[in-house]
Protein backbone atom coordinates (compact mmCIF):
# COMPACT_ATOMS: atom_id res chain seq x y z
CA UNK A 1 0.00 0.00 0.00
CA UNK A 2 2.90 2.42 0.73
CA UNK A 3 4.30 1.97 -2.35
CA UNK A 4 1.15 2.79 -4.34
CA UNK A 5 0.93 5.85 -2.29
CA UNK A 6 4.13 6.88 -3.29
CA UNK A 7 3.17 5.97 -6.83
CA UNK A 8 -0.02 7.49 -7.39
CA UNK A 9 1.90 10.99 -5.80
CA UNK A 10 4.68 10.88 -8.41
CA UNK A 11 2.59 10.57 -11.51
CA UNK A 12 0.25 13.09 -10.47
CA UNK A 13 2.48 16.36 -11.05
CA UNK A 14 4.00 16.69 -14.03
CA UNK A 15 2.49 15.39 -17.26
CA UNK A 16 3.46 14.99 -20.97
CA UNK A 17 1.04 18.25 -22.36
CA UNK A 18 -2.92 19.00 -21.59
CA UNK A 19 -4.22 16.18 -19.00
CA UNK A 20 -7.84 14.89 -21.26
CA UNK A 21 -10.59 14.35 -18.96
CA UNK A 22 -10.25 10.59 -18.76
CA UNK A 23 -5.99 11.52 -16.86
CA UNK A 24 -7.69 13.76 -14.74
CA UNK A 25 -10.07 11.54 -13.15
CA UNK A 26 -7.29 9.00 -13.10
CA UNK A 27 -5.36 11.27 -11.58
CA UNK A 28 -7.65 12.54 -8.70
CA UNK A 29 -8.79 9.29 -8.50
CA UNK A 30 -5.77 7.84 -7.25
CA UNK A 31 -4.19 6.42 -10.76
CA UNK A 32 -6.24 3.33 -10.17
CA UNK A 33 -8.65 1.55 -7.97
CA UNK A 34 -5.76 -0.95 -7.63
CA UNK A 35 -3.42 -0.90 -4.60
CA UNK A 36 -0.11 -2.79 -4.62
CA UNK A 37 -0.35 -4.19 -1.40
CA UNK A 38 -2.78 -6.16 0.42
CA UNK A 39 -0.60 -7.44 3.22
CA UNK A 40 0.04 -10.83 2.19
CA UNK A 41 -1.51 -10.10 -1.30
CA UNK A 42 0.71 -8.23 -4.11
CA UNK A 43 -1.51 -6.76 -7.24
CA UNK A 44 0.59 -7.19 -10.13
CA UNK A 45 -1.98 -4.85 -12.50
CA UNK A 46 -1.68 -2.10 -10.53
CA UNK A 47 2.76 -2.26 -11.15
CA UNK A 48 1.78 -2.16 -14.68
CA UNK A 49 -0.83 0.42 -14.98
CA UNK A 50 1.12 2.71 -12.30
CA UNK A 51 4.47 2.51 -13.83
CA UNK A 52 3.52 1.25 -18.04
CA UNK A 53 0.39 3.27 -18.36
CA UNK A 54 -2.41 1.71 -19.24
CA UNK A 55 -2.01 1.65 -23.00
CA UNK A 56 1.38 0.07 -22.21
CA UNK A 57 0.61 -2.15 -20.27
CA UNK A 58 -2.01 -3.69 -22.43
CA UNK A 59 0.88 -4.28 -25.39
CA UNK A 60 3.67 -5.59 -22.78
CA UNK A 61 0.32 -7.95 -21.69
CA UNK A 62 0.68 -9.13 -25.55
CA UNK A 63 3.89 -10.05 -25.59
CA UNK A 64 3.86 -14.65 -25.41
CA UNK A 65 4.75 -16.08 -22.02
CA UNK A 66 7.59 -17.86 -23.97
CA UNK A 67 9.27 -14.04 -24.95
CA UNK A 68 8.46 -12.95 -21.57
CA UNK A 69 10.17 -15.74 -19.63
CA UNK A 70 13.47 -15.66 -22.64
CA UNK A 71 13.77 -11.89 -21.51
CA UNK A 72 13.21 -12.45 -17.75
CA UNK A 73 15.70 -15.21 -18.54
CA UNK A 74 18.58 -12.69 -19.25
CA UNK A 75 17.63 -10.14 -16.89
CA UNK A 76 18.45 -12.60 -14.20
CA UNK A 77 21.11 -13.20 -15.44
CA UNK A 78 22.57 -9.67 -15.16
CA UNK A 79 21.05 -9.47 -11.91
CA UNK A 80 23.18 -12.49 -10.13
CA UNK A 81 26.01 -10.08 -10.16
CA UNK A 82 28.80 -12.87 -8.68
CA UNK A 83 27.00 -15.20 -11.27
CA UNK A 84 26.88 -18.19 -8.87
CA UNK A 85 23.63 -19.28 -10.13
CA UNK A 86 21.77 -17.81 -7.19
CA UNK A 87 19.80 -14.24 -6.96
CA UNK A 88 20.10 -12.94 -3.56
CA UNK A 89 18.09 -10.40 -1.17
CA UNK A 90 21.20 -8.01 -1.77
CA UNK A 91 21.69 -8.62 -5.77
CA UNK A 92 17.98 -8.36 -5.89
CA UNK A 93 17.43 -5.30 -3.95
CA UNK A 94 20.58 -4.08 -5.73
CA UNK A 95 18.86 -3.93 -8.54
CA UNK A 96 15.65 -2.84 -7.83
CA UNK A 97 17.34 0.45 -6.68
CA UNK A 98 18.92 0.20 -9.67
CA UNK A 99 15.74 0.25 -12.36
CA UNK A 100 13.95 2.57 -10.05
CA UNK A 101 16.97 5.39 -10.34
CA UNK A 102 16.98 4.82 -14.32
CA UNK A 103 12.91 5.48 -14.59
CA UNK A 104 13.20 8.60 -12.47
CA UNK A 105 16.24 9.35 -14.62
CA UNK A 106 14.89 8.81 -17.64
CA UNK A 107 11.59 10.39 -16.97
CA UNK A 108 13.33 13.58 -15.06
CA UNK A 109 15.19 13.75 -18.58
CA UNK A 110 12.44 13.48 -20.41
CA UNK A 111 10.06 16.05 -18.57
CA UNK A 112 13.10 18.55 -18.16
CA UNK A 113 13.58 18.57 -21.96
CA UNK A 114 10.03 18.68 -22.41
CA UNK A 115 9.68 21.98 -20.18
CA UNK A 116 12.84 23.19 -21.32
CA UNK A 117 13.19 23.08 -25.21
CA UNK A 118 16.39 25.99 -25.22
CA UNK A 119 18.09 23.82 -22.73
CA UNK A 120 17.80 26.92 -20.05
CA UNK A 121 19.33 27.04 -16.81
CA UNK A 122 16.10 26.60 -14.92
CA UNK A 123 12.38 26.81 -16.02
CA UNK A 124 9.78 29.60 -14.74
CA UNK A 125 6.71 28.69 -12.76
CA UNK A 126 4.70 30.88 -15.23
CA UNK A 127 6.22 28.81 -17.90
CA UNK A 128 5.38 25.51 -16.83
CA UNK A 129 2.24 26.64 -16.04
CA UNK A 130 1.09 28.41 -19.37
CA UNK A 131 2.27 24.83 -21.20
CA UNK A 132 0.59 22.95 -19.01
CA UNK A 133 -2.90 24.47 -17.94
CA UNK A 134 -3.01 27.59 -20.01
CA UNK A 135 -5.59 26.50 -21.85
CA UNK A 136 -7.51 27.47 -18.44
CA UNK A 137 -6.70 31.44 -19.35
CA UNK A 138 -9.69 31.00 -21.83
CA UNK A 139 -11.95 29.03 -19.31
CA UNK A 140 -15.25 31.19 -18.25
CA UNK A 141 -16.75 31.24 -14.35
CA UNK A 142 -18.88 28.50 -15.08
CA UNK A 143 -16.67 26.26 -16.72
CA UNK A 144 -14.09 26.49 -13.57
CA UNK A 145 -17.02 26.21 -11.08
CA UNK A 146 -17.30 23.13 -8.40
CA UNK A 147 -18.07 19.86 -9.92
CA UNK A 148 -16.90 20.98 -13.62
CA UNK A 149 -13.62 19.52 -15.39
CA UNK A 150 -11.84 22.68 -14.93
CA UNK A 151 -12.51 22.83 -11.53
CA UNK A 152 -10.63 19.42 -11.72
CA UNK A 153 -7.23 21.11 -13.51
CA UNK A 154 -7.84 24.01 -11.20
CA UNK A 155 -7.19 21.92 -8.16
CA UNK A 156 -4.30 20.39 -9.84
CA UNK A 157 -2.94 23.37 -10.70
CA UNK A 158 -3.09 24.70 -7.27
CA UNK A 159 -1.36 21.09 -5.95
CA UNK A 160 1.35 21.35 -8.72
CA UNK A 161 1.42 25.16 -7.44
CA UNK A 162 2.47 23.88 -4.01
CA UNK A 163 4.46 20.89 -4.91
CA UNK A 164 6.58 23.48 -6.99
CA UNK A 165 7.26 25.78 -4.00
CA UNK A 166 8.92 23.12 -1.91
CA UNK A 167 10.83 22.41 -4.52
CA UNK A 168 12.26 25.54 -5.20
CA UNK A 169 15.24 25.88 -2.82
CA UNK A 170 16.30 29.65 -3.50
CA UNK A 171 12.57 30.54 -3.76
CA UNK A 172 13.13 32.35 -7.25
CA UNK A 173 9.83 30.93 -8.85
CA UNK A 174 12.10 28.95 -11.11
CA UNK A 175 13.23 25.76 -10.99
CA UNK A 176 16.78 24.13 -11.79
CA UNK A 177 17.16 20.55 -13.10
CA UNK A 178 17.87 19.13 -9.81
CA UNK A 179 14.59 20.86 -8.20
CA UNK A 180 12.56 20.06 -11.11
CA UNK A 181 13.34 16.66 -10.24
CA UNK A 182 12.30 17.10 -6.27
CA UNK A 183 9.23 18.57 -8.24
CA UNK A 184 8.44 15.80 -10.33
CA UNK A 185 9.49 13.06 -8.03
CA UNK A 186 8.80 13.92 -4.76
CA UNK A 187 8.86 10.59 -2.95
CA UNK A 188 12.53 10.48 -3.76
CA UNK A 189 13.56 13.44 -2.07
CA UNK A 190 13.09 13.43 1.82
CA UNK A 191 13.12 17.54 1.26
CA UNK A 192 10.07 16.82 -0.19
CA UNK A 193 8.53 14.49 2.48
CA UNK A 194 6.04 17.24 4.14
CA UNK A 195 4.33 17.95 0.83
CA UNK A 196 3.82 13.95 0.07
CA UNK A 197 2.02 13.62 3.39
CA UNK A 198 0.00 16.52 2.55
CA UNK A 199 -0.97 15.01 -1.01
CA UNK A 200 -1.51 11.65 0.27
CA UNK A 201 -3.86 13.27 3.37
CA UNK A 202 -5.93 15.41 1.15
CA UNK A 203 -6.79 12.67 -1.54
CA UNK A 204 -7.86 10.20 1.26
CA UNK A 205 -9.46 12.84 3.71
CA UNK A 206 -12.75 13.03 1.55
CA UNK A 207 -14.38 14.85 4.06
CA UNK A 208 -11.97 18.21 4.28
CA UNK A 209 -11.82 18.37 7.94
CA UNK A 210 -8.22 17.73 7.97
CA UNK A 211 -7.65 14.37 9.22
CA UNK A 212 -8.72 10.34 8.59
CA UNK A 213 -11.30 8.56 9.86
CA UNK A 214 -11.35 5.21 9.77
CA UNK A 215 -13.91 4.82 6.69
CA UNK A 216 -11.93 7.18 4.92
CA UNK A 217 -8.96 5.11 5.14
CA UNK A 218 -10.53 1.69 4.24
CA UNK A 219 -12.82 3.62 1.34
CA UNK A 220 -9.40 4.64 -0.23
CA UNK A 221 -8.45 0.74 -0.70
CA UNK A 222 -11.83 -0.96 -0.87
CA UNK A 223 -15.15 -0.33 -2.33
CA UNK A 224 -17.63 -2.82 -1.33
CA UNK A 225 -20.02 -4.43 -3.36
CA UNK A 226 -23.76 -2.71 -3.60
CA UNK A 227 -25.39 -4.27 0.07
CA UNK A 228 -22.06 -6.14 0.97
CA UNK A 229 -22.14 -5.17 5.07
CA UNK A 230 -18.52 -5.21 7.31
CA UNK A 231 -19.43 -8.65 8.00
CA UNK A 232 -18.51 -9.63 3.96
CA UNK A 233 -15.40 -7.45 3.74
CA UNK A 234 -12.39 -10.00 2.89
CA UNK A 235 -9.86 -10.63 5.11
CA UNK A 236 -7.27 -8.21 4.45
CA UNK A 237 -9.88 -5.23 4.91
CA UNK A 238 -10.82 -6.87 8.73
CA UNK A 239 -6.90 -6.82 9.08
CA UNK A 240 -6.53 -3.01 7.55
CA UNK A 241 -9.15 -2.03 10.08
CA UNK A 242 -6.86 -3.92 13.19
CA UNK A 243 -3.41 -1.89 11.83
CA UNK A 244 -5.76 1.49 11.88
CA UNK A 245 -6.72 1.17 15.06
CA UNK A 246 -4.47 -0.76 16.59
CA UNK A 247 -0.99 1.34 14.89
CA UNK A 248 -1.86 3.98 12.39
CA UNK A 249 -3.81 5.83 15.33
CA UNK A 250 -1.14 6.33 17.57
CA UNK A 251 -3.10 8.38 20.06
CA UNK A 252 -6.68 6.46 19.78
CA UNK A 253 -8.50 9.52 18.77
CA UNK A 254 -10.39 7.51 15.94
CA UNK A 255 -8.55 9.66 13.33
CA UNK A 256 -5.00 9.75 11.61
CA UNK A 257 -3.86 13.42 12.00
CA UNK A 258 -1.02 14.43 9.78
CA UNK A 259 1.68 13.67 11.93
CA UNK A 260 0.50 10.09 11.80
CA UNK A 261 -0.38 9.76 8.26
CA UNK A 262 3.65 10.96 8.16
CA UNK A 263 4.57 8.06 10.15
CA UNK A 264 2.70 5.75 8.18
CA UNK A 265 3.54 6.57 4.87
CA UNK A 266 7.27 7.95 5.15
CA UNK A 267 8.77 6.63 7.99
CA UNK A 268 12.50 7.70 7.13
CA UNK A 269 13.63 4.18 7.84
CA UNK A 270 11.63 2.71 5.62
CA UNK A 271 13.65 1.16 2.36
CA UNK A 272 11.31 0.43 -0.35
CA UNK A 273 13.67 -1.50 -2.75
CA UNK A 274 14.42 -3.60 0.56
CA UNK A 275 11.00 -4.12 1.03
CA UNK A 276 9.74 -5.47 -2.39
CA UNK A 277 13.12 -7.72 -2.85
CA UNK A 278 11.97 -9.42 0.30
CA UNK A 279 8.43 -9.42 -1.12
CA UNK A 280 9.38 -11.18 -4.46
CA UNK A 281 12.11 -13.48 -3.16
CA UNK A 282 9.19 -14.63 -0.48
CA UNK A 283 7.03 -14.91 -3.22
CA UNK A 284 9.07 -17.40 -5.37
CA UNK A 285 11.68 -19.53 -3.31
CA UNK A 286 10.58 -22.74 -3.73
CA UNK A 287 12.68 -24.07 -1.28
CA UNK A 288 12.57 -21.53 1.42
CA UNK A 289 16.77 -20.92 1.03
CA UNK A 290 16.15 -17.40 1.17
CA UNK A 291 18.10 -17.40 -2.71
CA UNK A 292 16.34 -17.43 -5.79
CA UNK A 293 17.28 -19.77 -8.97
CA UNK A 294 16.65 -18.38 -12.42
CA UNK A 295 13.69 -21.56 -12.82
CA UNK A 296 12.14 -20.25 -9.50
CA UNK A 297 12.55 -16.77 -10.98
CA UNK A 298 10.49 -18.01 -14.09
CA UNK A 299 8.22 -20.10 -12.70
CA UNK A 300 7.03 -16.92 -11.08
CA UNK A 301 7.71 -15.10 -14.44
CA UNK A 302 4.04 -13.62 -13.83
CA UNK A 303 4.87 -11.82 -11.05
CA UNK A 304 8.48 -10.49 -11.62
CA UNK A 305 7.25 -9.06 -14.51
CA UNK A 306 5.22 -7.10 -13.25
CA UNK A 307 7.64 -6.18 -10.10
CA UNK A 308 9.79 -3.31 -9.83
CA UNK A 309 12.80 -5.90 -10.51
CA UNK A 310 11.88 -5.64 -14.66
CA UNK A 311 11.46 -2.09 -13.83
CA UNK A 312 7.66 -3.03 -14.09
CA UNK A 313 7.61 -5.18 -16.75
CA UNK A 314 9.07 -2.10 -18.75
CA UNK A 315 12.43 -3.65 -19.00
CA UNK A 316 11.10 -6.86 -20.94
CA UNK A 317 10.42 -3.97 -23.22
CA UNK A 318 13.78 -2.83 -24.00
CA UNK A 319 15.00 -4.02 -27.74
CA UNK A 320 18.57 -2.94 -27.05
CA UNK A 321 18.87 -4.89 -23.91
CA UNK A 322 18.21 -8.10 -25.95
Amino acid sequence: MLTSLYIALAITAVFGGVPNPEETKRMMDHLSDAEHYRNEHHNKQFDHDAFLGEDQAKTFDQLPPEESKRRLGIIVDKIDADHDGFVTLVELKDWIRYTQKRYIDEDVERHWKQHNPENSETVSWEAYRKTVYGFMDDMSPSELSSNSEGFAYRNLMKRDRRRWHYADGNQDDALNRTEFASFLHPEDHSGMRDVVVLETLEDIDKNNDGKVSLEEYIGDMYKPEDGESVDDEPDWVKQEREQFTGYRDTNKDGYMDETEVKDWIAPPEFDHAEAEARHLVFEADGDADEKLTKEEVLDKYDLFVGSQATDFGEALARHDEF
